[in-house]
């Protein structure tokens, strides 16, 4: 707080814990999040999750109120968490929602990273290239495909906000731009079919 030069923060995130430092019941650090509510030093607590088991464990167990979620076009299991998030009043920011690049429709089949993403083999980048070209199909290829996936993660009422990269201005106010975009509930459905009949099977790796 002295470094930020603030009396508090909105939320306090815990980044990608393990599954059993989850659980509320068998974890005392979540008595620690709850003193510094109850100091002002934090107005919220809760972690940066990647799956709908973890997200369940989290909300049944603990006061958490904010989860930043893995949520995306091509991976979509955090959503059977969102019903659970509403009714516990927790706020979702959807995290990767770009799919580390993918869903802005910049690479191909031939794409080489030599960054984090070079984790990739050359069959994944084959796969999440096929994968990307029926996105375009559904979404129709002449539309801003980084707005139709910031979109899609905004056209639930469990998510509150999202955070996709930015690299510039330029990227950040068209990133921004999304929300002037929405997407209706007929493409949503059918990203949905998308996900459940031809993705979901083939465990696509971070």
């Amino acid at each position: 707080l002295k470094r930020l030069q603030v009396d508090y923060v909105d939320s306090l995130i815990i980044h990608n814990p393990p599954t059993a430092y989850l659980d509320g019941n068998k974890n005392n650090h979540y008595e620690i999040l709850e003193r510094l509510m109850e100091e002002g030093k934090i107005k919220a607590y809760g972690a940066s999750l990647d799956t709908y088991e973890d997200m369940k464990l989290l909300m049944n167990t603990t006061n958490a109120k904010v989860i930043e979620a893995f949520f995306n076009i091509l991976h979509q299991d955090a959503s059977r968490a969102f019903a659970l998030a509403l009714e516990k009043q927790v706020g979702i920011i959807a995290k990767i929602p770009l799919d580390s690049g993918w869903l802005s429709g910049k690479y191909n089949a031939e794409s080489t990273f030599n960054d984090i993403r070079r984790r990739w083999s050359r069959q994944d980048i084959k796969t999440r290239a096929h994968l990307v070209n029926r996105i375009k199909e559904l979404v129709h290829e002449k539309d801003n495909l980084a707005h139709k996936a910031i979109s899609f993660c905004l056209a639930y009422d469990a998510v509150s906000t999202v955070i996709p990269g930015n690299v510039n201005i330029d990227q950040l106010t068209s990133n921004v731009n999304s929300i002037n975009n929405p997407i209706s509930r007929e493409l949503v459905e059918k990203l949905e079919d998308f996900y459940l009949n031809e993705v979901k099977k083939l465990k696509l790796p971070w």
